[in-house]
């Protein structure tokens, strides 16, 4: 499917679907736990229906309603019912299963799509590994692998290029039997860690942590069943929050939790500093355009943000730089070079770093065919710049927007943007 995008300008008010990352911890939490959870507002997209598809394949019983899911966990014993899961486009459930059939007794393989199986996944392998785990995987150290555990615990360095290495291990030595102590060098994305110890803490897991450097976790833990409702996604916010700092739009975002561990909330900040208005209301947040300018953003706790700012900078004056971002390259795809390319046909002045983007903006962008890339977010960062260039923008594989935000055109077109979808 592609997106024609004309331009025009966009008011209105959106309500944020709930948080991937959240629905994935969930998920994983609910399955590993004694009895039964209830995960209210869970995300209905693709990653959330890879996520339900692998704790079912692991054993858990799931019932899915139109306002939650209903787990049934297997209490930190994991049941599989297939030999072979495929995680799909979601290398967050990728990541936090190889840690589940950690668990296991039997060797378990994980697979997933092109995109997936390009994604490192042997720094978290290797880990496993280290705690009494039988591995295996390709020999470019990525999906497929298979895993046989039980794990043990023990000592393991953890790489921090991506934050789901140490969250995946963080949910799942608690079930190993003996302690276990978890070392870093350097960590990226540390809020995503902090949303995973949060629902460590309320379950009462017995942890000890040196900053970032080193977790000691309590082996011989339980999870327990819960009640929980996802908040509204950050990440998928940052779309439509970058749309309303448009000069001349507005846009209202409802369902966000500014209280949240989230760490896309600091775009927000970013957004002010490049002239925006923001305010915080009871009903939720309004983004209001003005006048833009460059400004330098340091997106190492937010990387999921690099494709949207990166397309809302080519509308801003001066330099914005987009710096200490170098794992946006190991994502669905290498966005740091994804961005430069697909902004460059749109004419936009942009340079690539190693670790990020400069954009020099202010120019009218003009309408291009342009590729998605079979991304999410590349593809909803494309369609919030063609809203202002000059000219119709066209962007294949906008079916991409599923894994995330399933109902994005919709509310784009309900804001007042011009969107059709060919296919």
């Amino acid at each position: 499917m592609r997106f024609l995008i004309r331009p025009a300008g966009m008011t209105g008010t959106v309500l944020i679907p709930a948080s991937k990352s959240h629905t994935i911890r969930a998920l994983f939490i609910a399955a590993l736990a004694e009895g039964s959870s209830r995960i209210l507002n869970p995300l209905d997209s693709a990653d959330g229906r890879s996520a339900l598809h692998a704790v079912k394949a692991m054993g858990a019983k799931v019932d899915v309603t139109p306002d939650a899911w209903l787990v049934q966990g297997f209490g930190g014993a994991p049941q599989p019912v297939t030999d072979t899961i495929d995680v799909g486009n979601s290398g967050t459930t990728a990541r936090f299963v190889l840690s589940t059939a950690a668990l296991c007794d039997r060797p378990v393989t994980i697979v997933g799509d092109a995109s997936t199986s390009s994604r490192p996944m042997k720094p978290l392998l290797d880990s496993l590994a280290n705690l009494g785990a039988t591995v295996s995987c390709s020999p470019k150290g990525t999906l497929p692998a298979t895993v046989s555990g039980p794990i043990r615990g023990g000592q393991t360095a953890v790489v921090g290029t991506t934050s789901q290495f140490l969250s995946s291990l963080l949910a799942h030595t608690p079930l190993a039997p003996n302690d276990s102590v978890l070392t870093l060098t350097s960590l990226n994305e540390k809020p995503y860690v902090e949303m995973t110890l949060k629902w460590l803490d309320d379950q009462g897991i017995a942890y000890e942590r040196e900053e970032y450097s080193r977790f000691a976790v309590k082996g011989g833990q339980r999870y327990h069943g819960f009640d929980r409702q996802i908040p509204g996604d950050f990440s998928s916010a940052t779309f439509f929050a970058c749309i309303g700092a448009m000069p001349g739009n507005e846009i209202r975002l409802t369902g966000l939790d500014m209280t949240d561990a989230q760490g896309d909330k600091a775009v927000f900040g970013y957004l002010e500093a490049m002239g925006a208005e923001v305010r915080h209301e009871p009903g939720g947040i309004v983004v209001k355009g003005r006048r833009l300018t460059g400004a330098v953003h340091d997106l190492n706790a937010t990387p999921d943000a690099l494709p949207a700012m990166a397309a809302l900078a080519a509308l801003a004056e001066g330099e914005t730089r987009l710096v200490n971002v170098p794992q946006a390259r190991i994502k669905e795809t290498d966005r740091i070079a994804v961005m430069a390319a697909e902004l460059a046909k749109m004419g936009v002045d942009v340079e690539e770093m190693p670790d990020g983007l400069i954009i020099r903006g202010g120019r009218t962008p003009k309408g291009a065919v342009v590729e998605g890339h079979g991304d999410h977010r590349i593809v909803m960062s494309l369609a919030l710049l063609g809203s202002r260039a000059q000219g119709e923008t066209v962007i294949d594989t906008a079916e991409a927007v599923d894994v995330t935000f399933p109902n994005f055109a919709e509310l784009y077109a309900t804001c007042g943007g011009h969107v059709e979808m060919l296919d």
